[in-house]
């Protein structure tokens, strides 16, 4: 028989998902420690809130399974409760209480004060900026919107995030100002969109007037700019870039294809040769530039020839960070009225072509870096080695830098200067100077 634990409620939040999840716990967790409740992230409790994605079908059983494995655990009298919100359950909440009904209450992704509420905590509005931060110590994310205006056919994420929704500048400095008081350096602006922030709240791009905002904040050492999109870029960006130190020279454009036929039914309002023209401005404007990318193949009506023009065109590129992944039949977008023609083997065989063309480039371009000293954060230490990374590398999707933790002695957080002297396809080897 089952029997409730006498413990004091202890809520553990379990983060599935992008870095916009992540935040969006960070807030949560912030929210419930104000209301001086216990909370925990993806750690024991008897109160389970799980954060989902549904993005793309991989997402979305990952989310499906986690809510799974908690409700059996609930089942067994090892958790409480269970509540479930974030993207799968703004997107499919009628299915999953039905499909899943043990679940006690399913939120959206704009139901944080109803969350609260199911978790006998009040929403405060005055904890501008204060997040419970999940990430290293050393960097955390900053979402300056919400939301997407942008009509992309394979994209479900304007169905659970709604339309775009800049956060004021004034808001977003504060917020960094507190983040920097905690020790945190290094700021991950992320967005579904990142240049059309300011166009609803100021009626013109102001990423430019964000970031020389941010420079000022004292404590901040690095900016970096993730999920920018290529058609309407404020090219004023690669100005600050260029004059702020503290701007990475570093910049996240998901391109997804480059054949004018699919860019087309895609929906991304640009066409190869705009693309490439653009890429060629960001390089002469900034020519240290880290260009990280994302591409989708098998997409819809993918032809031999479709995937070879992106093929191509990848070699002649050369990006520095690129991943690349399989197309998902998404319900409810635009996508979805096409025929989901390109078999299954195709989409991986394509993708793993791209990204060993991709491993050739990036372990070329990493041999040009032996002998090069670079200022190097550390993250963490794992096994016998410092990890770190440069300011062309973000957390957890990048090139690391290792550094033999029998030789030197390094803290989280701290900057360092490390000269490389061995390289591979993704990792670095240095020593300190």
């Amino acid at each position: 028989m089952r029997t409730k634990t006498l413990k004091k409620n202890k809520i553990n939040v379990v983060t599935l998902g992008c870095s916009k999840n992540v935040y969006d716990s960070e807030v949560l967790m912030g929210q419930l420690k104000a209301n001086n409740k216990e909370v925990v992230h993806e750690e024991e409790g008897n109160v389970v809130v799980i954060n989902t994605c549904g993005f793309i079908a991989n997402a979305k059983e990952e989310s499906v399974n986690t809510i799974l494995e908690y409700v059996q655990k609930k089942d067994q009298g090892i958790v409480d409760k269970v509540f479930v919100t974030g993207c799968l359950s703004e997107r499919y909440k009628p299915d999953l209480q039905k499909e899943i009904p043990d679940v006690d209450q399913y939120f959206g992704t704009t139901e944080l004060p109803g969350l609260l509420k199911a978790l006998g905590a009040d929403y405060k509005h005055e904890l501008i900026g204060e997040r419970l931060t999940t990430t290293p110590k050393n960097y955390a994310y900053l979402k300056i919107a919400e939301g997407c205006d942008r009509p992309c056919s394979f994209c479900a994420i304007p169905i659970m995030r709604g339309k775009h929704k800049s956060t004021p500048i004034e808001e977003l400095v504060t917020e960094a100002g507190k983040l920097a008081a905690d020790g945190v350096k290094e700021l991950v602006l992320i967005a579904q969109d990142l240049t059309y922030y300011g166009l609803d709240l100021y009626k013109e791009r102001k990423l430019a007037d964000l970031l020389r905002e941010l420079v000022k904040v004292e404590g901040i050492e690095w900016i970096r700019l993730h999920y920018a999109f290529p058609t309407g870029f404020p090219m004023e960006v690669l100005e600050v870039m260029r004059q702020e130190p503290k701007i990475c020279n570093y910049i996240d454009i998901p391109l997804q294809h480059i054949a004018d036929p699919i860019l087309k039914s895609m929906r991304r309002g640009t066409t190869k040769a705009k693309t490439t023209k653009l890429l060629k401005e960001f390089r002469a404007a900034v020519p240290e530039m880290a260009i990280r990318t994302t591409l989708i193949v098998g997409y819809p009506g993918e032809t031999q020839e479709d995937f070879e023009t992106l093929r191509d065109w990848v070699k002649e590129m050369r990006f520095e960070r690129l991943g690349c992944f399989t197309y998902s039949h998404e319900e409810n977008t635009h996508a979805y009225n096409l025929e989901d023609d390109v078999p299954e083997e195709v989409k991986m065989d394509r993708a793993n072509e791209i990204m060993e063309i991709q491993s050739q480039i990036s372990w070329e371009l990493n041999q040009q870096k032996i002998g090069q000293e670079f200022k190097v954060v550390i993250d963490r230490k794992e096994g016998p080695y410092f990890v770190g990374r440069t300011e062309f590398d973000s957390p957890d999707v990048d090139n690391e830098v290792l550094i033999d933790a029998s030789k030197f002695y390094l803290k989280t957080g701290e900057y360092t200067t490390v000269k490389i002297y061995e390289a591979e396809d993704f990792d670095l080897y240095g020593e300190v100077i």
